[in-house]
């Protein structure tokens, strides 16, 4: 199944592969013209199809009795888990774990928890490349904070240096599910999750993540 927060990319991109077989079939007594032509518009067809896929998710049993658990946001690798103070929602000194998505990783976005949104907000950034530190205080990203029945959470949504558009249906009064899709970061990007000190981590550095399907944390406060 392709994503539907990707159409328009995936009709545009999709027809340009079309438009380099056509070419690549019209010129195809040139092979040096032909044959790149063809390659190049193969590739970008199978690329498209690939990187815009939403592959169904099934919710741990166990997340769903519990809903102190944490699931995983995105798909890809854990760079960073570290403590540090969150400004913006929890406003207090938190655990920071960090996704990294490289562009073969499926992209679209789950909610990790179950509860309400409370904070919304979008910054425009700088686009670092999306595995350095600095990426998670500079580059373009949009700040969700959803308040749960163990406490409140804090994710990001962080765009790399090749990816320029973040889709992300939340608002603010929202109830959301732990495991429902809500966006999509495009081409190279990055997730954080913030949540309390006290938080025990589920992985560590190095560990590959499924959204919607690994625990990576459980909440311990209570609001």
């Amino acid at each position: 199944m392709l994503s539907n927060y990707g159409t328009n990319n995936i009709v545009v991109m999709l027809a340009l592969g079309a438009i380099m077989v056509g070419l690549g079939a019209y010129f195809f007594s040139n092979k040096f013209a032909s044959i790149p032509l063809l390659i190049a518009g193969i590739l970008l067809i199978l690329f498209t199809l690939w990187f815009f896929r939403d592959p169904e998710r099934v919710l741990p049993e166990e997340a769903k009795k519990d809903k102190s658990l944490v699931i995983s946001p995105a798909d890809g690798k854990i760079v960073e888990i570290v403590e540090e103070t969150e400004s913006f929602y929890l406003k207090a000194d938190s655990k920071r774990i960090s996704i990294f998505l490289s562009p073969l990783d499926v992209h679209v976005n789950r909610v990790p928890v179950t509860g309400i949104v409370e904070f919304y907000h979008y910054n425009k950034g700088d686009y670092i490349i999306a595995n350095h530190p600095k990426a998670s205080e500079l580059n373009e990203q949009s700040r969700i904070g959803v308040k749960t029945d163990f406490g409140k959470v804090f994710f990001k949504q962080i765009v790399g240096i090749v990816a320029r558009r973040l889709v992300c249906e939340l608002k603010v009064g929202d109830t959301v599910s732990a495991g429902a899709r809500f966006g999509m970061m495009k081409f190279g990007s990055r997730m954080d999750i913030a949540v309390a000190p006290d938080t025990e981590i589920y992985v560590k550095v190095g560990d590959r993540v499924v959204a919607g399907e690994t625990i990576i944390a459980k909440l311990k406060g209570s609001n």
